[in-house]
């Protein structure tokens, strides 16, 4: 229809798909930008800044985990979840993965374990299908290792298969020090840096641009500023350059979530083909400009 797109996330549900999205955007001369916009919120700007700034010299290493135990507790019709397109990785990785991206910059290997921590899940949520089951079709219990092109080395989780457990979201572990962040689903929350380990220094963002709670509208507990990476691409449209959360950016998330699952199949590490340039920092004279 000749419009520019800002769309959910992933981008798509394989590259290839991906890839012709982004190739018929620029051949058109149209703007694709895609969901999740959440690192340009109060916590991931403020990671941003000391990567930046070198709080933690050269990075070296990190984690970053997603787990808990899926949908099939809350959600009345929950197997799509579980089919291929879907899973952790799918559905929760692009929040993990395009925080990196933007820290650290593009990755350009995976290895992977891949598992199904029950072949059958019951529906204990109220609707239709309370107390039936069906079989799960994609992997929901995933240990990859990604190499950047920076040369850190990284550890990611995810996984529906966990109860309980005390890891952080994402910690990055650098030659002069360490960084921890908040989850990345959310806007805000507090990041902390060790300068060589020394105590914790805490950066909560609730005072902070997009950092406020304001989500669920009764009962305030997370940041919540979706949309704010659909005021960025309506921004790059007059300043004539590509939105932050671009469809490139989506597409290289895509390609290593792919490879992912890929690698965790064949037990093989997988080249990432593509590359992207970390979007540039949010500053926040430009933060505070896209409000109304």
């Amino acid at each position: 229809a000749g419009k520019h797109v800002f769309t959910e996330k992933p981008l798509a549900t394989s590259a290839s798909d991906g890839r012709k999205l982004v190739a018929e955007a620029a051949k058109r001369g149209l703007l694709l930008g895609s969901a999740p916009d959440t690192f340009l919120g109060a916590a991931g700007r403020r990671a941003r800044r000391l990567m930046d700034e070198g709080a933690i010299g050269r990075a070296v290493t990190g984690t970053a985990f997603m787990m808990g135990r899926g949908m099939e507790h809350w959600h009345p019709n929950p197997q799509f979840y579980y089919q291929p397109g879907g899973g952790p990785v799918f559905d929760m990785g692009p929040y993990y993965l395009t925080m990196l991206v933007n820290l650290l910059g593009p990755v350009t290997r995976v290895m992977a374990m891949a598992t199904r921590g029950q072949e059958e899940r019951l529906i204990t949520a109220d609707g239709p299908y309370k107390n039936t089951s069906f079989r799960v079709g994609t992997p929901t219990n995933i240990l990859s290792l990604l190499e950047f092109r920076s040369g850190a080395t990284f550890t990611f989780g995810a996984s529906w298969d966990v109860f309980k457990h005390s890891n952080h979201p994402i910690e990055l572990h650098g030659t002069e020090g360490s960084l921890r962040l908040p989850d990345p689903d959310t806007f805000g929350g507090t990041v902390s840096l060790s300068a060589r380990g020394a105590e914790w220094t805490d950066f909560a963002g609730e005072s902070e641009l997009y950092g406020a709670r304001n989500w669920p509208y009764a009962a305030p507990d997370r940041a919540n500023y979706r949309m704010l990476g659909v005021a960025d691409l309506a921004r790059s449209l007059s300043k004539k350059r590509k939105p932050r959360a671009s469809g490139e950016l989506a597409l290289h998330v895509l390609e290593i979530m792919e490879a992912i699952l890929a690698s965790g199949e064949s037990r093989n590490s997988v080249a990432i083909a593509g590359t992207v340039d970390q979007p540039p920092l949010l500053g926040e004279d430009e933060a505070a400009s896209l409000l109304a």
